[in-house]
C-alpha cells in the first residue's frame, strides 16, 4: 500500500488530498498543528522511513524550501503547492499589485513571473515573491518535484468561502444583484477536490515541472452569481454595470489558468465549478442560516 505524508494535512487543500488519496487506497499521514514546519528535526521524524508521495502545502519561502528538500531525497514523487500570484504581465503587474494584471489569453507556465524576494511573504508584495524563491529553490534542487500553481482555491473547511458574498445575499432574499463591468470579470476558480486530483496525477508520474492548477471551466462573475442563485432557488433581477464603481464581487479582479499541460500529464478534474462547489453552498447555507436565526432569536 503507497504511502503519503502531507505537510498541512488539516488545511483546506491537505484534506481533500488525503481524502482522495485514502479512497484510492494509500496509506496518509496529515500531520496538524502538531509538526513544526519550521523545525527540520519535527519534519523527518514525521517522514520516517520515507514515502511515495511528499505534499506541501505550508511552503511559503525559500527556506521553509530548503526544508522540503532533505525530505524530498527520500520521496519518490513530490508536490509543492505555490500560487497563481507569481505570475507577471508585460508590465510587471500581479494579482497583489495596485493595478490588476492584464493577460492576451489563458496564462501558461511560461509566463514570466515576479523576481524572488524574502520580504515578509505575509504581505501583498511579498507573497508573490517568496513564492517563486521557493519555487526556484525546489527547482534547482534536480529532484522529482512538481510545483502546483492554483488560483481562487475553493472547498469545504474554507476559513474566508468567497462564495459567501453572493450567498448571504441569496438568503436574505435580495431583489437584485448588481454587477461590475457587466459581470464579465473573471478570477479562475480551483477546487481543492481538483487540486487532489491533480496531486493524484502527479504521484503516478514523478518528475520535476511546474503545473497550473484550476477548474475546468473558468465562470465570471455573472456566471458564479447564477450558479449560486440557482443552487438555492433563487431568482433574482440582474443588474449589469458599465463600471466598477459598485457591484464589484471576490472575482471581479484575476485571469484565467492555461490547464492544458496538467490534462496532457493524464489529470483528470473532479469536477467543474458548479459541481465542486455545492457542498460548500450546502455548509454556507445552514450555517448562515443558524445565524440569522439566533439573531432573531435574539431581537
Amino acid at each position: 500500500m503507497p504511502r503519503a505524508l502531507i505537510l498541512g494535512g488539516t488545511g483546506l487543500i491537505g484534506r481533500a488530498a488525503a481524502r482522495r488519496l485514502r479512497a484510492s487506497g494509500w496509506t496518509v499521514d496529515a500531520p496538524g498543528r502538531e509538526v513544526n514546519r519550521e523545525d527540520p528535526r519535527a519534519l523527518a521524524r514525521a517522514l520516517g522511513d520515507g514515502a511515495d508521495l511528499l505534499v506541501d502545502c505550508l511552503c511559503y519561502t525559500a527556506a521553509h524550501a530548503r526544508t522540503l528538500l532533505p525530505l524530498a531525497r527520500n520521496a519518490t514523487s513530490t508536490v509543492m503547492i505555490s500560487a497563481k500570484a507569481v505570475y507577471v504581465d508585460d508590465e510587471g503587474r500581479h494579482v497583489n499589485s495596485a493595478e490588476p494584471p492584464r493577460f492576451a489569453g489563458p496564462v501558461t507556465e511560461d509566463q514570466p513571473t515576479m523576481a524572488p524576494g524574502d520580504m515578509d511573504y505575509q504581505t501583498r508584495e511579498g507573497y508573490g515573491a517568496n513564492k517563486v524563491a521557493a519555487e526556484h529553490t525546489v527547482l534547482d534542487s534536480g529532484l522529482p518535484i512538481t510545483v502546483l500553481r492554483p488560483s481562487k482555491v475553493h472547498g469545504v473547511g474554507n476559513k474566508r468561502p468567497l462564495e459567501k458574498y453572493f450567498v448571504e445575499r441569496v438568503l436574505a432574499r435580495h431583489p437584485v444583484v448588481l454587477l461590475a463591468s457587466r459581470g464579465e470579470g473573471v478570477d479562475h476558480p480551483t477546487a481543492a477536490a481538483n487540486i487532489a486530483a491533480l496531486i493524484e496525477t502527479v504521484a503516478a508520474r514523478p518528475g520535476q515541472r511546474v503545473l497550473n492548477a484550476a477548474d475546468p471551466d473558468a465562470p465570471n462573475g455573472l456566471e458564479i452569481s447564477r450558479i449560486i442563485a440557482r443552487h438555492f432557488g433563487h431568482d433574482w433581477r440582474e443588474i449589469l454595470l458599465d463600471h466598477d464603481k459598485l457591484g464589484r464581487h471576490p472575482w471581479h479582479r484575476g485571469f484565467v489558468l492555461d490547464t492544458s499541460a496538467a490534462t496532457a500529464l493524464g489529470y483528470r478534474p473532479a469536477g467543474d465549478y458548479a459541481t465542486t462547489v455545492a457542498e460548500t453552498l450546502d455548509r454556507l447555507g445552514t450555517e448562515l442560516r443558524a445565524v440569522r436565526g439566533r439573531i432573531g432569536r435574539c431581537e
